[in-house]
């Protein structure tokens, strides 16, 4: 791992000025030739992966995936909604006999609806935009049109994404009973601390991913079960990372980072007026994947239990054709 450099504080009222500075500083641009799909991916070689293997230790599987079904989280912003599960054949249609297969033959055929990014997602480096120019430094028109993203879709990072993964659960080292509070901004130091609690297996190393835990969804879920719903889950304010950790985002070269959370950083923002203003750094600048909505409650538990914070991770995103994020069901192995 490099370097970090030391972001400079925040000055509320300067969004642009703190972008545009952000980006001059941690640009990726060119770094793995001008034609590069990859991004942070390009950390995570055959070395890395190696060296993911080595912490499996009993062979225990944890899944890190929330639900896709029709009482998840969206609202519909941005036409972002919840899954459509349609039955096209059922026992039903079977015990009328109206399939027409011979002898007795029947079976069920299922289809779904929904947005890439619904559930537990990855972000593609076609994502998000900064004035229009999209990863390395390419026109955003010629990445993504209307037919989908013709340079970095999803699609070209395939088995790519499995890896060393490593769990910082700032929730449990430095919350309220293992919880983060909404709108409290992680910063780099606060990474620091957690892996100093957590000792030597939370170290971050190139080509890691990193997965870290705020306990926003454990709190979510309580509402659930009282019966409450989601609340502001997607969108609203959350625990997240704050923008200063753009230096330790691109100094620490790691292959990408997910969180439990809808949006990654902090919510709300931290400038008097922005959206999402780290994705706006990360994703076309250092050409980081950036994992949303995963559910790292069952892993953080058995880390706590086992002193163990990395794992082996498999995070292949569905292979859905030219499109700038996908849906995944990511598996801890330990």
């Amino acid at each position: 791992m490099t370097g970090t450099p030391v972001a400079p504080a925040i000055d509320r009222t300067d969004p642009e000025g703190a972008i545009a500075a952000a980006a001059a500083r941690v640009s990726n641009w060119g770094r793995w030739g001008a034609v590069d799909v990859l991004g942070t991916l390009n950390f995570l070689d055959d070395a890395a992966r190696l060296a993911g293997a080595a912490t499996i230790r009993r062979g225990t599987a944890i899944s890190l995936s929330q639900a896709f079904g029709g009482d998840g989280p969206q609202k519909g912003w941005r036409r972002r909604i919840n899954p459509l599960h349609v039955m096209m054949d059922s026992g039903t249609d079977s015990a009328f006999g109206v399939q027409g297969f011979p002898h007795g033959a029947g079976g069920a055929d299922d289809m779904i609806t929904m947005p890439l990014q619904c559930s537990t997602q990855w972000d593609g480096l076609g994502h998000i935009f900064d004035h229009a120019v999209a990863w390395n430094g390419r026109k955003a028109p010629e990445v993504v049109d209307g037919m989908g993203d013709h340079v970095t879709g999803i699609q070209t990072v395939g088995a790519r994404m499995a890896g060393r993964g490593v769990l910082l659960d700032v929730g449990r080292a430095l919350g309220t009973d293992g919880e983060l509070p909404d709108g409290f901004a992680i910063t780099a130091e606060h990474l620091a601390a957690t892996i100093q609690a957590q000792g030597e297996s939370a170290h971050v190393r190139r080509g890691d991913i990193v997965m870290v835990r705020t306990g926003q969804l454990a709190r979510v879920r309580r509402g659930l079960a009282a019966g409450a719903g989601w609340g502001d889950y997607a969108g609203g304010p959350a625990p997240g990372l704050s923008f200063t950790t753009a230096d330790w985002l691109h100094g620490s070269e790691i292959a990408g980072l997910a969180t439990d959370t809808w949006g990654f950083e902090v919510r709300p923002n931290e400038f008097d007026e922005a959206f999402q203003p780290l994705h706006q750094v990360v994703i076309p600048h250092i050409g980081l994947f950036l994992g949303e909505m995963w559910d790292l409650e069952e892993l953080a538990a058995d880390c706590a239990a086992t002193g163990q914070w990395d794992s082996f991770l498999v995070a292949a995103p569905l292979m859905v054709t030219e499109a700038v994020g996908a849906p995944l069901h990511p598996v801890a192995i330990r």
